[in-house]
C-alpha cells in the first residue's frame, strides 16, 4: 500500500517516487492500449494516470457502457500486466478538453440544475454514477492485489468554486464505495487555487507547465509535511480550431525537458506528465474553451506529447527515457516497435445526396410551441434543425435567433440566406473596448405576403469543458421575425451517424450533403484522411465517426487507426458547407498547418 511518511511516499515499506504519465483509455483505440502502456513502461515510468469520462460510461440516463472502448477495468488490468501502477481521476468532472468536461449532456435537460456543487439534483446523479463506477475501481486497488495507488477527488476545483460540502460529499462517496487508497485533490499552483480546491486532511498536488522551482513554492508553504507532487506537468498543449498547431522544436524539447526532469529529481518530487500520449477526440467528443470568445478544440489531441497522436516516438520521449532510466539505475528496456503507417491514395466520392432529403431517416421529429436546446429533446451531440412557417403581410424584415450554439445555416423558402459562427474571434480592438461576443444572428429577408418557410440548421461543436460556462447547451434559444418572437416549430434531432439509413439515390438539392466512396486496404497499418478538398463536417469510415474537420485549421487530416480498416472500406463524408472537389486522399502522416 502507498503510504505517506513525512515528505516521502512508501510502497510496501520502501521509499517510492511516483513517475507517472497520462494516457486516456477513451482517446486510444482499445486494440492499442497495450502498445501505448508498454511504451510508457519502456520510458522508465512506473505509473499511468487516467481520467474516467462519465459521458462515456453513462451516455444516456438509463444506459451504461463498460465494454470495448469504455472498458476502463480492462485498461487498468492491462496496465498491471505490463508492470505499471495506476492513478485514477474519476471526476465526476474531469475537464480534459473533453466535451462538457466529461459530464453527460443529458444533465442539461434539467434547466435549473447547478453543476459541480452541493445541489440536490446534481449530487443525486453523481451518487448514482459513482455507485456503479467506483465498486469496479475499488476491486483494482493495490490493497486488493490491483495496481491502483491513488484516486483523485473531483478535478481542479479551485479553478471553479469553493464548496467544501460538495468536495466532502465526493470524498465520502468514494470511501463509501470502497476506495481505501490515498485520496488527493489537484489544483493550480497558487494559494488561490489550492485554498479553494483543497480539502482538510487530504493530500494536495499542483498542476503546472514550466519549472518546478517556481511552481512548488505555495504547495511547500501550505503543505510542508507531505510529499511534493505535480499532478499535471503540461509537457505540451492542445489545439483549438483557427490556432497554430502546438509543436516544440526538437532542440528546444531536449534542452527544456532535461532541465525540468533534473529539477524534479533535485526536489525529490513526484510527477505525472500530462499528456504522455494524447490520442484523438473521435466522434463528437472534442470540447471547447471560452477565453474572450468560444474556442472549439480540434479532433486531434496530439498535445505535442512524448508519444504523438498515433503512438510514435518523439524527441521528448527519448529525453524522458534517458533521464528516468538513469535516475532509477535501470537499463533502458527494449523499445516496442514504431507504428506502421500507409498511404492508400485518392478516393473518389462518387455518390452524393442532400442531408435535407434524408431528414426523415436520419432524425427524430418533435413538434414544439417554443424552440428549445437539443438536450431538451434528449439529444446529446451533432445537429438539430428548427423548421417553422410564418404567415402574414410583412415589409422588408429579418430573421434572427438568440443563444445560438455553435454554428448555424439559415434557409428561407429553401434558399440559403446566411451562416452564423459562434467561434469567430474578436479583433484586438474589440477586446480592448470590452466588446462581448454575440450569440445571436440577424439576416435580412425581403417583403412577403402569405407564407414563408424558415429552416435553421444548428451544429454543436463541443461543449465548454473548463471554467464558469459549463452549462453550454446546444442549438438555439429563440427565433424572431423582426422584433416578434416566433412560435410553433417542427424540430428534427439529427443522428448524423446513421450512415446505413441514407438514400444516395435521393439526389442533391440544397444545403449540406453526404458524399460516399470506397477503397481497399490490404494492410491494417494506420493512415490519415487528408481533407483539404472539404470545408467543414465529419468523416465516417466503416460507420465510425473519425471526428470533425474544418478548413480553418490547423488540422488538415483525420487519424484513421488501422485496426478499423477492412479489406473493402466505405467512407462517408457529411459536408456542411462546400465540397471543393469530391475527392479525399489517404496519406501516411498527419498534416497540420
Amino acid at each position: 500500500m502507498l503510504e505517506i511518511r513525512g515528505r516521502d511516499f512508501y510502497l510496501d515499506g520502501k521509499k517510492f517516487n511516483i513517475y507517472s504519465g497520462a494516457i486516456h483509455y477513451f482517446r486510444v483505440p482499445h486494440e492499442y492500449w497495450r502498445d501505448r502502456l508498454l511504451k510508457l513502461k519502456a520510458a522508465g515510468f512506473n505509473t499511468v494516470e487516467t481520467y474516467v469520462a462519465w459521458n462515456v460510461h453513462q451516455p444516456e440516463e438509463d444506459r451504461w457502457c463498460f465494454e470495448d472502448q469504455a472498458d476502463v477495468v480492462r485498461f487498468i488490468q492491462t496496465a498491471q500486466e505490463v508492470g505499471l501502477y495506476v492513478i485514477v481521476r474519476p471526476g465526476p468532472y474531469i475537464c480534459a478538453e473533453w466535451d462538457f468536461g466529461g459530464l453527460p449532456a443529458w444533465l442539461l435537460r434539467h434547466e435549473q440544475i447547478r453543476l459541480r456543487c452541493y445541489d440536490e439534483p446534481y449530487i443525486t446523479y453523481v451518487q448514482k454514477y459513482f455507485d456503479v463506477l467506483i465498486p469496479k475501481l475499488a476491486q483494482l486497488q493495490i490493497t486488493r492485489g490491483g495496481p491502483i495507488l491513488a484516486v483523485q477527488i473531483e478535478n481542479e476545483y479551485g479553478s471553479y468554486g469553493r464548496d467544501k460540502k460538495y468536495l466532502g460529499f465526493v470524498r465520502d462517496l468514494l470511501r463509501k464505495n470502497g476506495i481505501d487508497v490515498l485520496l488527493f485533490t489537484s489544483d493550480g499552483e497558487s494559494r488561490y487555487h489550492l485554498s479553494g480546491g483543497g480539502l482538510d486532511g487530504e493530500m494536495k498536488v499542483v498542476n503546472f507547465g514550466g519549472y518546478p522551482e517556481n511552481n512548488f513554492y505555495d504547495l511547500k508553504e501550505l503543505q510542508p509535511d507531505k510529499p511534493l507532487m505535480c499532478g499535471e506537468m503540461w509537457c505540451g498543449w492542445f489545439d483549438h480550431f483557427r490556432e497554430r498547431h502546438h509543436h516544440s522544436a526538437d532542440a528546444w524539447s531536449k534542452k527544456t525537458f532535461r532541465r525540468i526532469l533534473e529539477q524534479f529529481f533535485r526536489e525529490d518530487a513526484n510527477f505525472n506528465f500530462y499528456m504522455f500520449h494524447g490520442g484523438t477526440n473521435f466522434g463528437y467528443m472534442a470540447g471547447a474553451n471560452y477565453a474572450k470568445y468560444y474556442q472549439p478544440t480540434t479532433t486531434s489531441y496530439d498535445y505535442d506529447a512524448p508519444l504523438n497522436e498515433y503512438g510514435d516516438y518523439t524527441a521528448k520521449y527519448y529525453v524522458m527515457r534517458d533521464a528516468l532510466c538513469k535516475k532509477q539505475g535501470i537499463v533502458p528496456p527494449e523499445l516496442p516497435p514504431r507504428p506502421q503507417t500507409q498511404a492508400l491514395g485518392r478516393v473518389e466520392l462518387t455518390q452524393r445526396t442532400s442531408l435535407f432529403r434524408n431528414m426523415e431517416a436520419l432524425s427524430e421529429h418533435h413538434t414544439d410551441h417554443i424552440a428549445h436546446y437539443m438536450e431538451y429533446y434528449s439529444q446529446s451531440y451533432g445537429l438539430i434543425l428548427y423548421h417553422t412557417e410564418i404567415e402574414g403581410d410583412y415589409p422588408d424584415t429579418s430573421i434572427s435567433a438568440d443563444g445560438v450554439h455553435d454554428a448555424a445555416w439559415v434557409f428561407v423558402n429553401h434558399q440559403f440566406v446566411g451562416r452564423y459562427d459562434r467561434s469567430r474571434p474578436l479583433t484586438r480592438r474589440q477586446i480592448k473596448n470590452g466588446v462581448q461576443p454575440s450569440e445571436s444572428f440577424t439576416f435580412p429577408i425581403p417583403a412577403f405576403r402569405g407564407k414563408v418557410e424558415v429552416d435553421i440548421l444548428v451544429e454543436g461543436m463541443g461543449r465548454i469543458n473548463f471554467d464558469k460556462r459549463l452549462a453550454d447547451r446546444k442549438g438555439l434559444a429563440a427565433v424572431r421575425i423582426g422584433e416578434q418572437y416566433v412560435y410553433d416549430f417542427d424540430v428534427y434531432t439529427i443522428a448524423a451517424e446513421r450512415i446505413d439509413s441514407i438514400d444516395f439515390t435521393a439526389g442533391e438539392t440544397m444545403g449540406p450533403v453526404y458524399l460516399k466512396g470506397s477503397f481497399s486496404a490490404s494492410s491494417r497499418a494506420d493512415c490519415f484522411i487528408k481533407i483539404t478538398n472539404l470545408t467543414k463536417g465529419y468523416v465516417f469510415v466503416n460507420g465510425i465517426n473519425l471526428g470533425r474537420y474544418w478548413d480553418v485549421g490547423p488540422q488538415r487530416a483525420l487519424y484513421l487507426p488501422g485496426v478499423w480498416l477492412r479489406e473493402k472500406n466505405e467512407v462517408v463524408v457529411l459536408e456542411l458547407e462546400k465540397c471543393k472537389k469530391p475527392v479525399i486522399e489517404i496519406v501516411d502522416h498527419p498534416i497540420f498547418g
